[in-house]
């Protein structure tokens, strides 16, 4: 029986009920201010459009397992939405358009692990840079001016139900989901990134090559971003570089609330995607609560005050458990 608590609260089932019941409370409270909030309609309103914040907060959950951070998500969003909108005015087919802009997107992920690793410059400073390059230049390609999409084989990716029920960006994202957890849990890959996370030098003595690990997880960040921002064009049927302003805080304020450890080496997918519910749920509660949009702005900023207090809590916990552990340790070996 005491084996079983224990592999319970290893593997946070405990943490994820918990979850799960901050999800019910959310659901529960704004259905009552407004009825009109558990409807099938606004339920798969909700899924649509967690859809481009569950992208980005895969990839923020990988970097920050590892114990890296990426800025830029929202500026890479935005600017693959302009080249998205671009590409289809110049005349490129609609299919090879999502293609294209996530090999923009991993090429500038490249760039931020190159500056990373080659510059050794710290990941807040690199994609801090990113994010005021990329989202000038997506103000650059375009004037300014939104880019209006009237390619219909490519805004019907945004709005294409699969088996009547959810949209395509739904499944996209459901997809990247089970993909993202079978890799972070059951992969060489995954357990790298763990590793890295817990200990940079005790990686590199493991024979793993910490740089390269990094590299490829700011890619795969920037790709989903990049993915995310084409998506969203095909969905709004229009590219703005104004868009997805605050988006990479979102993704990390879902990551942490799904148990992601701010400090590296511990977390999970499947709390992450209850980050990302419970976050989508708050937002748009207080859409249809009708809260005006400054004291909506408060409201996610105190939540991911929330959030960062109970990463600094768990951290805490875990730190004083080890320290009672080798205490523990000390005495049996003077026994």
């Amino acid at each position: 029986m005491d084996k079983r608590k224990s592999f319970l609260k290893n593997s946070g089932f405990v943490e994820k009920i918990g979850l799960m019941v901050a999800l019910f409370v959310i659901v529960v409270v704004f259905t009552v201010i407004n009825k009109n909030y558990f409807s099938t309609q606004n339920l798969l309103n909700i899924l649509t459009s967690a859809s481009l914040t569950g992208l980005v907060a895969i990839g923020e959950t990988y970097l920050i397992i590892a114990g890296l951070i990426d800025l830029s998500p929202g500026s890479i969003a935005a600017f693959s939405s302009v080249v998205a909108g671009l590409l289809l005015t110049m005349g490129v087919p609609s299919m090879l358009i999502l293609p294209l802009v996530v090999l923009i997107g991993l090429l500038i992920g490249f760039l931020n692990g190159m500056g990373v690793n080659k510059l050794k410059l710290e990941p807040f400073i690199v994609t801090l840079s990113a994010m005021s390059i990329f989202r000038g230049l997506g103000y650059i390609l375009c004037g300014g001016k939104p880019v209006f999409i009237s390619d219909k084989s490519f805004t019907d990716i945004g709005s294409r139900q699969v088996l009547g029920i959810f949209n395509l960006p739904v499944l996209v994202l459901i997809l990247a989901f089970l993909v993202s957890a079978i890799v972070l849990s059951k992969t060489f890959f995954g357990r790298s990134v763990y590793v890295l996370g817990g200990n940079k030098y005790a990686a590199r003595l493991a024979g793993l090559n910490p740089e390269k690990i990094s590299t490829i997880l700011f890619m795969i960040s920037a790709g989903l971003s990049a993915l995310g921002g084409g998506l969203l064009a095909a969905r709004m049927q229009s590219s703005q570089p104004s868009s997805c302003s605050g988006l990479e805080f979102d993704a990390i304020t879902a990551s942490v609330l799904g148990g992601v450890a701010m400090s590296g080496g511990v977390g999970s997918v499947g709390g992450m995607i209850l980050g990302v519910l419970i976050l989508q749920c708050f937002n748009t509660g207080l859409i249809m609560a009708q809260v005006q949009v400054y004291w909506q702005t408060v409201a996610r900023g105190l939540l991911l005050l929330i959030a960062l207090a109970f990463d600094f809590y768990r951290r805490n916990k875990h730190q004083k458990k080890m320290l009672m552990q080798s205490i523990e340790a000390g005495r049996s070996g003077a026994n």
